[in-house]
């Protein structure tokens, strides 16, 4: 996925970025808001390595405050509902391209 996004900021090159990671409700919030950040922050430095400037993309780690279901603390959950809340999300902060219009989907 991260390849994909890779070509698009090639072919765009006005084009910034979010890079925001979410984690699962288990483990302290403290412990999965620097994992989060952690897994951004590696996100961000895979694309850098695909040569993208460093100054197209922000890292932010969202922790477990964003559960895309109610897989919150205390809650029972399968695996893989807990997994669904694990994920890294690519928004566009920035882009001049008049023709071109962003849909965000889950």
């Amino acid at each position: 996925d991260l390849d994909m996004v890779v070509n698009w900021m090639r072919q765009y090159p006005s084009m910034e970025i979010e890079l925001g990671s979410h984690t699962d409700s288990r483990g302290s919030t403290i412990y999965n808001q620097t994992l989060s950040q952690n897994r951004a922050n590696a996100a961000v430095e895979y694309i850098i390595k695909q040569g993208i400037s460093r100054n197209r993309i922000k890292a932010k780690g969202y922790g477990e405050s964003q559960l895309a279901n109610n897989c919150a603390d205390n809650v029972n959950c399968t695996e893989e509902e807990h997994q669904s809340n694990r994920r890294t999300e690519v928004r566009v902060t920035k882009l001049d391209a008049p023709n071109i219009g962003i849909e965000y989907k889950d």
